[in-house]
């Protein structure tokens, strides 16, 4: 093959690759133009309404299904004496922080039995707390040494401390016990934390060293004894909240409940919200194929639905109307 030759095909090369470059950018490549008449306009309407409505019923009645009890305690279980200073009581060690509430099932509740905590005006997504964790020390213990990132919580009398950090410091050290008919009702606290979090993210050789051993104390201790990998309360901590109105699990009931039974719940009041205004829940609640209670995907769908179907009530109308 001749230069000459070597050069046409060049240029046809370049050419070819300026026509295709010049479509794309004018936007005149082949594409699919459909021409929205008021017929396939009317129809698509028709059918969104008719598939939304029902589906947006359905996962209503999914939810309103689902039966779920939710008593305030931190405000109950403040000592007459106490109600002025909230704050003084929560910091005083001497004072019990045991507490006993009365709770009626409203209708019959079927195992398993979800047992959350909720906690409100709580900003768990404050960029400084978020950030103040190491992932790495939580998986590799001792053996990682760049945790700057968990300051103000990094070392306590030059030792480091594992886990680290402001959201471990934080944990929610309340606990509840529940008693039927004079029986405890065991509560199960395993698997309530994400499977990658235990097979993944924490360490099973790494144990908490130097945990809340400092002048300043935050929540709950852990047991030394127990590796991270096996410590699922703290796992569930660390799953920060995007919304200061969150749930979390602490576990679960795995024995129905009839309908207008009592259960007594004995909870040691030990978590701090009363400094910052925040408030404490504890939810029991039944579950279905939708998952928790919430309405909001329901009465979105069912407010799609009738929009679809009155825009389309309006266009036909229109059309008969004043037809094209």
């Amino acid at each position: 093959m001749t230069d000459r030759n070597r050069d046409r095909d060049s240029e046809t090369v370049c050419y070819g690759c300026f026509a295709a470059f010049y479509l794309f950018t004018q936007q005149r490549l082949p594409a699919c133009n459909p021409v929205l008449t008021p017929a396939w306009v009317i129809t698509i309407f028709l059918f969104t309404g008719l598939i939304f409505i029902p589906f947006g019923l359905v996962t209503l009645r999914a939810s309103r299904s689902i039966v779920e009890i939710v008593v305030r305690y931190d405000t109950k279980c403040i000592p007459e004496a106490f109600r002025i200073d909230k704050v003084s009581y929560i910091q005083d060690d001497s004072i019990p922080k045991n507490c006993s509430h009365f709770l009626k099932v409203p209708k019959y509740m079927k195992a398993p039995i979800y047992i959350y905590y909720q906690l409100d005006n709580y900003y768990q997504n404050h960029r400084r707390y978020v950030k103040s964790r190491n992932d790495q020390q939580l998986l590799h213990g001792r053996k990682y040494h760049g945790t700057s990132s968990c300051q103000p919580v990094e070392f306590n009398n030059n030792q480091p401390i594992v886990p680290c950090g402001l959201i471990a410091w934080s944990l929610f050290n309340d606990t509840f016990t529940f008693i039927r008919k004079r029986a405890e009702l065991k509560v199960n606290r395993k698997n309530i934390a994400w499977k990658s979090d235990r097979d993944h993210k924490f360490g099973k050789n790494v144990h908490p060293f130097n945990f809340q051993n400092g002048t300043s104390i935050g929540g709950g201790k852990l047991n030394p004894k127990i590796p991270l990998s096996d410590q699922e309360d703290l796992m569930v901590w660390m799953r920060t909240s995007a919304l200061p109105s969150f749930r979390k699990l602490y576990g679960r009931i795995e024995e129905d409940l009839d309908a207008d039974d009592v259960v007594v719940v004995h909870l040691m009041n030990n978590y701090n919200t009363y400094s910052f205004g925040g408030k404490k829940k504890l939810v029991l609640s039944t579950s279905s194929w939708l998952g928790g209670k919430n309405d909001f995907l329901g009465l979105a769908c069912v407010f799609v639905g009738s929009s679809s179907l009155i825009l389309a009530i309006v266009f036909m109308l229109l059309h008969l109307k004043c037809p094209r």
